[in-house]
């Protein structure tokens, strides 16, 4: 099944203060995608903004008010292109900024966000093949810090860990037994404790 990576930019970090989503973008296979940017919601006003964000995404509050759209339309169409494939985000910020989306749009969040460790502990991955794949993703053209190519950079890395994980001949099988300890036995009915 096909991984959608997600990312989210917002008006500032929450060590910054009470954030909220301005864009989203969502990529698979590395190269197609899709963005939305958000008008801030009435709900919002009075969160912060700040401008370290700004200048890392490069969004004015001006440009969203004007191209942005509704948080029901972005939840909406973002549900949709989404569909019931897996979603894999790179910070676990994300799953709460799709949360305050939703909440805004007045719905609960229709997706899960996984996190991209996910991936890595499936495929068994070494800090070697993740440092590879790395490499890989970053020598694509994605423009970073805005939500596309946050999303396709994910989306490389995941195909190109995928691609290094297969090709390994050592990747672990999965256990022929399971050791988990078993559980504490309860005392037959009717004897004393």
């Amino acid at each position: 099944m096909t991984i959608v990576t997600i990312d989210f930019e917002a008006s500032c970090l929450p060590c910054h203060g009470r954030s909220f989503p301005i864009e989203v973008g969502i990529a698979e296979s590395g190269a197609s995608c899709r963005a939305w940017l958000i008008r801030p919601h009435d709900g919002w006003a009075g969160w912060d903004w700040t401008t370290e964000a700004q200048s890392l995404h490069g969004l004015t509050r001006d440009r969203l008010e004007r191209e942005g759209l509704p948080v029901e339309r972005v939840i909406a169409e973002l549900a949709d292109a989404v569909g019931d494939r897996p979603v894999i985000a790179d910070s676990y910020l994300d799953a709460e900024w799709l949360a305050t989306l939703a909440g805004a749009a007045g719905v609960p969040p229709p997706l899960r966000i996984g996190h991209v460790e996910e991936v890595i502990d499936r495929l068994g991955a070494r800090d070697a093949q993740i440092a590879q794949a790395q490499a890989l993703a970053d020598a694509e053209a994605f423009t970073r810090h805005r939500a596309s190519g946050d999303a396709q950079w994910l989306s490389a890395f995941i195909t190109a860990l995928e691609a290094i994980a297969a090709d390994r001949p050592d990747m672990p099988q999965p256990p022929m037994f399971d050791w988990t300890p078993p559980r504490p036995m309860r005392p037959a009915l009717g004897a004393a404790a």
